[in-house]
């Protein structure tokens, strides 16, 4: 069974809140105008080639050497490396397979430069 776990990136303040933040109490905070700008980003279920947990939001370095957004998109419903329906690497053909040497190199509040954009 795969794990269910969450991050949270607070956006006013520009960083992800402890791993041991409550996501009730960020969700509740969410509301509050000093924490106004949550981001909350849940686990793909896979880890890289290095054992990192990959989040939604991620910038992943494909088998192919590019780097790529990890997004949900719910009404392609296909599969993704693993099998995690709807996880997939943004811009990446359908027929891309999931080699387990794809590597987590940033995300994108921190390191939107690595996309490009």
């Amino acid at each position: 069974m795969r794990e269910i776990k969450f991050r949270a990136w607070e956006g006013n303040q520009g960083y992800y809140l402890p791993d041991d933040y409550p996501l009730t109490t960020v969700l509740k905070e969410s509301l509050n105008t000093e924490y106004s700008n949550i981001i909350v980003e849940q686990y793909t279920g896979l880890k890289d080639k290095n054992g990192v947990d990959i989040y939604e939001g991620d910038i992943v370095r494909c088998s192919r050497g590019c780097p790529h957004k990890v997004v949900w998109e719910e009404e392609r419903g296909g599969m993704f490396g693993g099998g995690m329906p709807g996880w997939y690497l943004s811009g990446l053909d359908e027929g891309y397979a999931w080699t387990n040497s794809e590597e987590v190199i940033g995300n994108i509040h921190e390191n939107p430069e690595l996309l490009g954009e």
